[in-house]
C-alpha cells in the first residue's frame, strides 16, 4: 500500500516540483533586490530543467495506460509527451523575458508562468470533467495577467481584458456543454462517460450539442476560425515572450484536450465532428492566411498566423487515424520551436528600435545577420519548407487526410499553404532586400536570449532531417487517441 502511494506520488514528481519552484521563487523575489531579473530567470529556467528530466525519470509511460489519483489523471504517452512540450516552452520563455525589464523584475511574473505550465501538464493528464476544468482555469487566469502585464501600456491593459472576457465567455459554454454531458450519464470521469454513451439510450440531439459547446470553448482556446477574433490584438498587445508563449504552449494544450476528448466521449457521432472540423479548418486557413496578406505590424501578422496554422493542424484531427493524431501532434511540437523562434527575434528587435512595424526590419540582414538567418528559418518552417520542421509537419496531416480519403481539406490545405507562404516571403523580401539608414547600428543580443534562440533553431533542423526520433514518440501519442474511442 505504501509503494502504491509512493509510485502515485512520483507520477506526479514534476508537478509538486513546480509548485515548491513557484512558491521559491515568490520568497527570493523578497529577498533578491540587485540583479534580480537575471537571479529570477536562472533560477526559473534551471528549475524547468530539472522538472524535465525528472518527467523523463519518473513518468516515462508503460505498455499500458494508468489512471491514478482516484481516476481523475491519467498517465500515457500523451501525458508524458505534451508534459515534455509545455516544459520545454516553458524554458524558452522564461529564457526570452529574462531580459525584458517589464517582465524580468517582478517574481510573480514566473509564479504566473510556472502555474500556468502546471495547468496545461494538468490539461494534458486529465481523464475527469472536474480536473480538466480546474486545470483549464488554472491554465487560463495566470495567461490573463501576463497578457496585460505592462500595467503603464495601454495595449497590454487591453489586451489582457480583452482575453479575460472573450475567455470567460467561452469557458462557460463550455462548462455548459460539459454540464450536459454530466446531465445524462450521471458521471464525470471521461471514459465512463465515454462506455454510457456507446451502450445507447441518449438523446443524439443533446449529444450534438453538447458537442458544439465544447467545440466553442476549445475553438477559443486554439484560435480557430470565427472564434479567432481575439487573437491579433491579444498578441499585439502583450508582452512579445507572452504572446509567444500564448500562441504555442496554450494552442497545444488546447489541442490535446480536444483531441481526447473527441475520441473518447464523440466516439459514437465520428462522422458529424469529422465534417464541423473539415469546415473549421478550411474557414481557419482561409481566413488567418488572407488577413495575413494585409498585415503591417509583425505581431498581428503572426497572430493571423496562427489561426491558419490551427487550421493545418485541424486537419491532421479531422483525419480520424492515428497518422491524424501523430502528425497533429508533430505539428505542435514543430509550431512551438518555430514560433517562439519567431517571437523571440521580434523581442530582441523590438526592445532595440521600439516598434513592431514591419518596416522597420529592413536592413535586419545587415545589422545582424545571425538574427536575419533565424527569422528565415522561422518563416520558411511556417511556410513549410524544407529542410525545416514545418515541410514534415505539413506532409504529415496532409498524408493522413489524403488516407482518410478527405481530398477536398488535402487540396485545401496544399492551395492555403502556397498562399501563406507569399507572406512568409514578403517578411523576408523586408529583412533581405530593403535598406535602411540604419544598418551600421548592430542589435544586441543577449545570452540569455542567445540561447534559447539556439536551442529553438536546433529543434527546427533537427525536426526538419532527423525527424524519426520524435516521430516514434509521436506515433505512440497519437495511436493513444485514437484507441480511446474504442
Amino acid at each position: 500500500m505504501t509503494g502504491e502511494i509512493v509510485k502515485m506520488f512520483l507520477l506526479i514528481l514534476p508537478e509538486i516540483f513546480l509548485v515548491v519552484l513557484a512558491a521559491i521563487n515568490l520568497g527570493l523575489d523578497l529577498v533578491w533586490r540587485d540583479a534580480r531579473c537575471r537571479k529570477l530567470g536562472w533560477l526559473t529556467a534551471a528549475g524547468l530543467l530539472i522538472a524535465i528530466v525528472l518527467s523523463l525519470i519518473f513518468t516515462y509511460p508503460g505498455e499500458e495506460a494508468q489512471l491514478i489519483w482516484g481516476g481523475m489523471l491519467r498517465v500515457d504517452w500523451v501525458s508524458f509527451v505534451f508534459r515534455l512540450v509545455f516544459l520545454a516552452g516553458a524554458l524558452v520563455t522564461v529564457l526570452q523575458a529574462m531580459e525584458s525589464p517589464a517582465l524580468c523584475d517582478r517574481g510573480e511574473f514566473y509564479t504566473l508562468l510556472l502555474i500556468s505550465t502546471l495547468g496545461m501538464i494538468l490539461m494534458a493528464s486529465s481523464a475527469d470533467l472536474v480536473m480538466l476544468y480546474l486545470a483549464i482555469e488554472t491554465t487560463a487566469i495566470p495567461l490573463y495577467l501576463m497578457a496585460g502585464f505592462r500595467i503603464n501600456d495601454q495595449k497590454s491593459v487591453e489586451a489582457g481584458i480583452k482575453y479575460f472576457l472573450y475567455g470567460a465567455m467561452t469557458s462557460a459554454v463550455m462548462l455548459y456543454g460539459f454540464s450536459l454531458l454530466f446531465g445524462f450519464t450521471g458521471s464525470t470521469e471521461l471514459y465512463t462517460i465515454a462506455e454510457i454513451i456507446r451502450g445507447g439510450g441518449n438523446s443524439l440531439a443533446l449529444l450534438m450539442l453538447a458537442l458544439l459547446m465544447v467545440l466553442v470553448g476549445f475553438g477559443f482556446k486554439i484560435s480557430i476560425a470565427p472564434f479567432h477574433f481575439w487573437a491579433p490584438d491579444v498578441y499585439e498587445g502583450a508582452p512579445t515572450p507572452v504572446a509567444g508563449f500564448l500562441s504555442t504552449a496554450s494552442k497545444a494544450a488546447g489541442f490535446v484536450v480536444l483531441m481526447r476528448i473527441l475520441f473518447t466521449v464523440f466516439s459514437d457521432i465520428t462522422p458529424v465532428w469529422t465534417l464541423l472540423l473539415t469546415v473549421l479548418s478550411i474557414a481557419s486557413m482561409l481566413v488567418g492566411n488572407l488577413l495575413a496578406l494585409v498585415q503591417k505590424n509583425i505581431k498581428r501578422l503572426l497572430a493571423y498566423s496562427s489561426i491558419a496554422q490551427a487550421g493545418y493542424i485541424l486537419i491532421g484531427v479531422a483525419a480520424n487515424s492515428a497518422p491524424g493524431t501523430s502528425g497533429a501532434t508533430y505539428y505542435l511540437i514543430a509550431y512551438l520551436a518555430t514560433n517562439l523562434a519567431a517571437f523571440g527575434i521580434i523581442s530582441i528587435i523590438n526592445r532595440t528600435v521600439g516598434s513592431d512595424e514591419l518596416a522597420r526590419y529592413a536592413g535586419l540582414s545587415r545589422r545582424s545577420p545571425g538574427l536575419a538567418l533565424g527569422l528565415l528559418a522561422a518563416m520558411l518552417s511556417l511556410g513549410g519548407i524544407p529542410p525545416f520542421a514545418g515541410f514534415i509537419a505539413k506532409l504529415l496531416v496532409l498524408g493522413a487526410a489524403i488516407q482518410a480519403n478527405l481530398l477536398v481539406l488535402a487540396v485545401a490545405g496544399v492551395l492555403n499553404s502556397v498562399l501563406g507562404l507569399y507572406y512568409y516571403l514578403m517578411v523576408l523580401k523586408v529583412v533581405y532586400m530593403h535598406r535602411s539608414e540604419e544598418e551600421d547600428k548592430p542589435l544586441p543580443v543577449q545570452f540569455s536570449r542567445k540561447m534559447a534562440l539556439g536551442l529553438c533553431i536546433a529543434a527546427i533542423l533537427a525536426m526538419g532531417v532527423f525527424f524519426n526520433p520524435l516521430l516514434g514518440w509521436t506515433a505512440k501519442a497519437g495511436s493513444v487517441f485514437v484507441l480511446l474511442g474504442y
